[in-house]
């Protein structure tokens, strides 16, 4: 697929304030191997590659085991994700199709609010809708997959 646009260059205000809200998730506390758990799950949802292998890329980087980057899509029926990922996980499926026929489910609500306070589920959410923002720009504008290399890596 061909670029699109790079929106990045064509709006950099937009593109500033995608950051401000980023690192205002990045401020919130909440784990970055749950954030980037999230931010995979959401980018598979979606279909964004270019977020997909940014964050599976950031959670190796981060120690995330291959087993547990491979099973993400299938996590209901993995045993390596505790139980606050799995709420996690459901809330963010809940929120990023959002439109379905029953909007976020309250035993998914039930289930989030036992392992996140109510600071910690707002700041979950705000995630959420970050990564499905990136998500919508850079599959509107065919952003190019693969040159993506992680600050965390190590490099020698």
């Amino acid at each position: 697929m061909q670029q699109r646009l790079d929106y990045q260059h064509a709006s950099p205000e937009a593109f500033k304030a995608m950051l401000q809200l980023e690192r205002q998730v990045h401020l919130s506390g909440l784990e970055a191997s749950l954030l980037e758990l999230v931010k995979s799950r959401a980018s598979q949802l979606n279909g964004c590659a270019w977020c997909l292998d940014m964050h599976s890329k950031d959670a190796r980087a981060q120690g995330e085991t291959e087993q547990r980057v491979y099973l993400l899509p299938v996590w209901r029926d993995a045993p390596c994700y505790t139980e606050r990922e799995r709420a996690a996980l459901a809330w963010t499926e809940a929120v990023t199709a959002i439109a379905g026929p029953h909007g976020v489910d309250d035993d998914v609500y039930g289930a989030a609010r036992r392992h996140f306070d109510e600071k910690s589920l707002v700041d979950l959410t705000l995630a959420i809708i970050a990564i499905n923002g990136w998500n919508r720009l850079n599959v509107a504008f065919r952003t190019p997959v693969g040159d993506y290399v992680s600050p965390h890596s190590i490099t020698g």
